[in-house]
């Protein structure tokens, strides 16, 4: 088995609480009905309040607080038991995130026309967190070929 270097781990660890902060601000918000103060652009309110905001009356942003909360857990797990499954969820759930702050982002360009600065911030934690995922997929590959390559056929 491959080690992975901790500086990976201690990476998805600081990058998923991060989101899992913004997206907790944002699902605290949407349920205070706060005005959100908004930073660098102006459109907060107009695409927190839109109706792509939710699905099914639940706050997209409380997804993505369990979203970054799985990927925090994992990596917390991995550290402490270095269970392979953990990996697994380190390897696949970052691009699910990162697809879906893509569709966000379209959102918020092309139909909404307002940007939000904490759905920025969270499609900049999504994107670094599917970084992180592809170099420990490739990582994991290099290492799985490595052992196949030792291996008589």
């Amino acid at each position: 088995m491959v080690q992975i270097p901790k500086w990976l781990l201690i990476s998805f660890v600081l990058v998923s609480f991060t989101g899992f902060l913004d997206s907790s601000f944002l699902s605290l918000e949407h349920y205070n009905r706060g005005i959100l103060p908004c930073y660098i652009f102006s459109g907060c309110d107009e695409v927190t309040a839109s109706r792509y905001a939710t699905v099914a009356g639940v706050p997209i942003s409380l997804a993505g607080a369990t979203f970054y909360l799985s990927i925090l857990i994992a990596a917390i797990f991995y550290l402490d038991t270095k269970n392979a499954k953990a990996l697994k969820i380190l390897k696949f759930l970052p691009a699910v995130g990162f697809l879906a702050s893509l569709w966000l982002l379209f959102l918020q360009f092309f139909i909404i026309k307002a940007i939000c600065f904490y759905c920025i911030l969270s499609l900049v934690s999504s994107t670094m967190l599917f970084i992180l995922g592809l170099y420990l997929f490739v990582l994991l590959k290099k290492d799985r070929k490595r052992e196949w390559d030792g291996k008589i056929v």
